[in-house]
């Protein structure tokens, strides 16, 4: 054979190649000031996957793309890519992500009933984490009719019956797991849980039966003693007080009380009643309160005290002493006053024919006698002794 001489030409034109490839740079290479951020386009070495792929300038990733999610597989292995999908998104706590991979999944309506029961599985921890509880328990409800002895299913359901505050049937999950696996720890841990929390709730549903049939006891003791008294309450809806004929509606809506501190009338053991009073100064518009003003209590005890043992600071030329003070209320209705001997019971004034509670709380005006306001008060008014 004869040898190729120099300047000849090889066969299959390595030479050529050679000799082109030693004068030019290859133009695919990596550039050496941004290898790295070059480095992690390719598919398979990419840290974190681009959220929208673009076909031109992630033709590989795209490539890539179009072979894993090919419609063309098995409904089974599609199935279990997005379940695959999904469980990367489950451990970067992208939980909303993970949701959509998995229904996906679950619309691929395979054959495979344990791959499904992973996927609602999967799919209910992505909720439970979300806090979408009762789009979680709907889950696993569906992995208990597909595999009743799905461990991870019933855990799952047990806590979030807990969660729902559904202890009882926290309960029956969990027993119901124990009979999968009667030493799993995590079960055994929820079904103490469970039976705690539903004795618990259990007595305090009998404490609330016992307060709510104490309290309508006390309001049926309450509106009994008002009826014997012919007391009569002035409620929002009325502009009048109750006739003989109203009496058997009579109710507690014409008790809620307006003062600040929240104090009602209250029956005590000895079946007294105790109201709470306003009294008005108009000529200081000044007001004073009793939260327990007993019915059988008078005026003039009261009074006393407010003002023999107890001065008010605003009452500068001391003018205010119970021999010089009157006592009236006002009939709204009828536009006309009624002036009260101190020595008169709160319960002789409640049940005067004109008197009508408001607001669940009594309230009488205070003057001083012969004072120049109290004349001028009630000048133009109708005034009427208490009978």
């Amino acid at each position: 054979m004869a040898l190729q001489t120099q300047g000849d030409e090889s066969d299959d034109g390595m030479d050529e190649f050679m000799d082109k490839f030693a004068k030019q740079k290859y133009k695919g290479a990596l550039n050496e000031n941004n290898w790295e951020e070059e480095f992690d386009r390719i598919p398979m070495f990419m840290k974190k996957a681009p959220q929208e792929i673009d076909p031109l300038k992630n033709p590989e990733l795209a490539c890539l793309q179009s072979i894993i999610y090919d419609d063309d597989r098995p409904l089974e292995e599609q199935a279990k890519t997005y379940k695959e999908e999904g469980n990367e998104y489950f451990k970067e706590r992208k939980y909303k992500k993970a949701i959509v991979s998995y229904t996906e999944g679950l619309k691929k309506k395979c054959s495979d009933t344990e791959l499904n029961a992973i996927l609602y599985t999967n799919r209910a921890a992505s909720h439970f984490h979300l806090g979408n509880i009762r789009s979680a328990l709907l889950d696993v409800q569906i992995v208990r009719k597909l595999k009743p002895d799905h461990l991870k299913a019933l855990m799952r359901g047990a806590q979030c019956l807990l969660e729902l505050r559904s202890y009882g049937e926290a309960l029956q999950w969990c027993e119901e797991g124990l009979k999968v696996d009667p030493q799993d720890r995590t079960l055994q841990e929820l079904r103490v849980k469970a039976d705690q929390l539903r004795r618990a709730a259990e007595r305090d549903a009998r404490k609330a039966r016992a307060k709510e049939k104490k309290e309508r006891s006390e309001r049926e003791a309450l509106l009994s003693a008002l009826r014997e008294r012919n007391i009569r309450l002035l409620t929002p809806e009325l502009s009048t007080g109750l006739s003989s004929d109203d009496e058997k509606e009579l109710s507690l809506d014409g008790l809620s009380s307006e003062n600040a501190t929240g104090a009602r009338v209250f029956l005590d053991e000895q079946q007294c009643l105790h109201w709470p009073v306003l009294f008005l100064y108009p000529e200081y518009r000044q007001t004073d309160f009793i939260s327990a003003f007993s019915e059988s209590a008078r005026f003039v005890d009261h009074l006393t005290v407010m003002f023999v043992e107890e001065l008010p600071p605003w009452d500068a030329d001391r003018k205010y002493y119970p021999h010089d003070l009157q006592l009236y209320f006002e009939d709204e209705e009828k536009e006309e006053f009624y002036q009260i001997s101190l020595e008169n019971t709160l319960l002789e004034v409640l049940q005067h024919d004109r008197y009508f509670v408001k607001a669940g709380t009594p309230r009488f005006i205070v003057m001083v006698k012969g004072s120049v306001f109290c004349k001028e008060f009630f000048v133009g008014k109708n005034v009427h002794w208490l009978k």
